[in-house]
């Protein structure tokens, strides 16, 4: 129980890493022209923005926390965690724009901490080890990996689809959940230059999921594409659990029940969090530095005044990102 209480904070600690490092990409992003859809020359524009490299810097200081994480708790419980991070953006929010938080925002969090604790306690036995069918988890990835790719090959014939687009970045970021999962094994059993090659494909896929999400961001709006990326890339890696990891829903109590229910609560808080306009106003520079601009909170207003919002706006436009991607090189 001790490692699993670590290895919850230790994901806590990643994730709140990740959305300080996404509140300060996202202010820059947002600037890239359309034309660089898809393309390098998005990244490259980047990193030549400081602010934008230190929130890089913070996600990349995430992602030890991660694999630490992996090493005492199981991957079921590890990877949802990660939502935790969207309350460190929301207290950000507050802080940087002056406003409170509404009763959407309350039942969004209240879910996403049920939803851990759920799965705390229902979680199955923790394994540092992983399938020995190497074809199957060969297999598995390159499945994966080609479909994360798909946005890539379509712009190559000339078509765009940023539905596609936003989906297939949720699966590069789940490809790095899992990688970072065996990375984290091969740590444990002491193949270090294994763990290192899983750490550098982790890299790779974190890059193909930022340059997809931001590319899916150009088109359409930050409250359409966090929950999707974030809901996809939390749902693959446990899916692919009990395949490749060795981590079985039925190992848990009652057959994996209570366990499955309290991912599903703390995935749609986490959905409904991403969606919150004063989540979204903090990725706007010109929000963020006026204070007196006050927020939509979608339990108080209709749908369609939410659509029309400034918070909802700011986000069309703005390539803002979703907080819980595993090694998000590149951010």
């Amino acid at each position: 129980m001790v490692d699993l209480v670590l290895g919850i904070a230790a994901a806590v600690g990643a994730s709140t890493l990740y959305s300080l490092g996404i509140a300060f990409q996202a202010m820059d992003a947002r600037d890239a022209p359309p034309d660089e859809n898809l393309r390098l020359a998005l990244a490259l524009r980047l990193v030549k923005r400081a602010r934008w490299l230190f929130g890089t810097g913070l996600s990349i200081l995430g992602w030890p926390l991660q694999v630490v994480a992996l090493m005492l708790a199981p991957l079921v419980v590890v990877q949802p965690a990660l939502a935790v991070g969207l309350l460190a953006l929301m207290f950000l929010a507050e802080r940087l724009l002056g406003e409170r938080a509404g009763r959407y925002e309350y039942t969004a969090m209240a879910a996403i901490l049920a939803g851990v604790l759920g799965a705390a306690l229902c979680a199955p036995p923790h394994s540092v080890t992983h399938t020995s069918q190497q074809l199957t988890i060969t297999l598995a990835l390159l499945v994966l990996g080609a479909a994360a790719l798909l946005p890539y090959a379509l712009r190559l014939i000339g078509r765009s689809r940023p539905e596609l687009t936003m989906v297939c970045a949720g699966l590069a970021f789940g490809w790095s959940g899992v990688a970072t999962k065996l990375a984290s094994d091969d740590l444990s059993s002491g193949h270090l230059l294994v763990a290192a090659a899983w750490g550098v494909s982790t890299a790779l896929a974190s890059g193909v999921g930022v340059l997809s999400e931001m590319s899916a961001l150009q088109s359409r709006p930050a409250i359409q594409v966090a929950p999707v990326v974030f809901v996809t890339q939390t749902v693959v890696p446990v899916v692919l659990a009990p395949t490749l990891l060795e981590e079985h829903f039925t190992a848990s109590p009652l057959g994996g029940i209570p366990l499955a229910a309290a991912l599903l609560l703390l995935l749609a808080g986490a959905a409904m969090l991403a969606r919150s306009p004063l989540l979204l106003a903090l990725m706007d520079p010109q929000r963020t530095s006026d204070s007196s601009v006050s927020v939509a909170n979608p339990a108080e207003e209709s749908r369609d005044t939410i659509r029309s919002s400034p918070a909802t706006d700011a986000a069309e436009a703005s390539p803002s990102t979703t907080n819980t991607s595993p090694a998000r090189i590149g951010r």
